[in-house]
């Protein structure tokens, strides 16, 4: 299975593509304690996690980011894990030290008589004493289990996966929408390109026929323009590259593996060659189908903006 794909069948016969936007949320016991986690994913051009993590878990950094980066190929990640319920810490035991105290006794007891005072020293004046009584909060903080916490990591990727599945299968068929618009404007440019030629080799006898002022035209040299004319205007090239790009496009959008950027660049590819057939046009039905279809690419690369 191709990172950055779930394996639940297209329709179209392929894998699913996803969207770079998911929210999964996960909840258990772990470690003695309730762990709440949440995974929200939005677009990036590369993937970039930021994790926020309890204290105690800071050692699972690495850990994490390396499960997260092995699951998700692209979009920004941000990891929430917090306790709902703490686990219970540590016994805390009070320690006295009894020869502490008999020594300050004593030395309040020598300071009493040498100064005649009648005052008397109590348990409760001991006991605010530097170190007679001491505080221990055992001897380690309680463990978490890093498993326990990967797999609550785990079923909070489950989730987003499942929504970016979801919205990636919608927005796979809005491409595949655009992409048939594009197809239906090239249609119109295969239509009208050998029209045109037979227009402009017309235009171009008549001109000459106009310029001569009824002399005998050479028809050797009406031949060599009416080649260059047909060769400057022919967009055959333009028409095939963008059909395989067209192609290439709705392949990726069934791939084993995530294609976001690949239609990106087959969508800089498919304005190059509209951009050339539009500047080769002279002819108004298809300078119109070239802004059509320019229109409708544009609207195909910021669906792009989402796709993994």
């Amino acid at each position: 299975m191709g990172v950055g794909y779930l394996t639940r069948p297209h329709s179209r016969g392929g894998l699913v593509p996803r969207s770079m936007t998911g929210f999964g949320v996960a909840d258990g016991l772990v470690g003695g304690g309730r762990l709440h986690v949440e995974l929200r994913t939005v677009n990036h051009r590369h993937f970039n996690a930021q994790l926020r993590l309890p204290g105690m878990f800071q050692g699972l950094e690495g850990a994490l980011r390396e499960r997260l980066r092995a699951r998700i190929e692209r979009g920004h990640v941000n990891l929430s894990v917090r306790w709902i319920e703490e686990p219970a810490g540590p016994q805390t035991t009070v320690r006295v030290d009894v020869e502490r105290a008999r020594a300050i006794l004593a030395a309040v007891e020598k300071l009493r008589n040498a100064l005649h005072l009648a005052a008397t020293v109590d348990a409760a004046f001991l006991a605010r004493q530097p170190e007679v009584l001491r505080f221990d909060a055992g001897d380690e903080p309680p463990t978490v289990p890093e498993a326990d916490v990967l797999a609550l990591v785990d079923r909070a990727v489950d989730g987003a996966l499942a929504m970016r599945a979801q919205e990636g299968d919608a927005l796979a068929r809005d491409l595949n929408a655009r992409l048939d618009q594009l197809s239906a404007g090239l249609a119109r440019v295969q239509a009208r390109a050998p029209e045109r030629l037979t227009a402009e080799r017309g235009r171009l006898r008549q001109a000459i026929s106009e310029l001569l002022d009824g002399r005998e035209v050479d028809p050797d040299r009406l031949a060599q323009e009416l080649a260059y004319t047909a060769e400057r205007l022919d967009i055959t090239e333009e028409i095939v590259r963008l059909e395989t790009h067209l192609t290439a496009a709705r392949e990726v959008l069934v791939g084993d593996a995530p294609g976001g950027r690949r239609l990106g660049f087959l969508a800089q590819e498919m304005l190059r060659e509209i951009n050339t057939i539009g500047s080769k046009a002279n002819d108004a039905t298809i300078a119109h189908a070239v802004i059509a279809m320019k229109e409708e690419l544009e609207r195909f690369r910021e669906q792009l903006e989402n796709l993994e």
